[in-house]
């Protein structure tokens, strides 16, 4: 969020300073700075104070990650609603 409160955004639709889909998911893939990929539930390394993507753009950044788009149906209407979902699919196709 910038200094004037307005929500900068990573991607289409995306909230910055969500970072729901760099928690909840396990991802195998390696991350850099996480060679084994993360369980679910726990936060991406790469993820900063403002829960932002420090690979967001760079090429070290995972495949499955880079891929994951907003999506409404699963993003709902803010941060807790983004964990919630996520973590459920996770379970779910776990």
């Amino acid at each position: 969020m910038s200094e004037a409160g307005i929500i900068v955004k990573q991607s289409a639709g995306c909230r910055a300073g969500c970072g729901a889909c760099c928690i909840a998911p396990s991802i195998s893939s390696p991350i850099p700075g996480m060679p084994q990929g993360k369980p679910a539930g726990v936060r991406c390394i790469q993820l900063d104070e403002q829960n932002l993507c420090r690979l967001f753009g760079d090429a070290s950044r995972p495949a499955v990650c880079a891929n994951f788009n907003f999506d409404a149906n699963i993003c709902g209407e803010h941060r807790d609603q983004a964990l919630a979902t996520l973590a459920h699919l996770e379970t779910a196709t776990g």
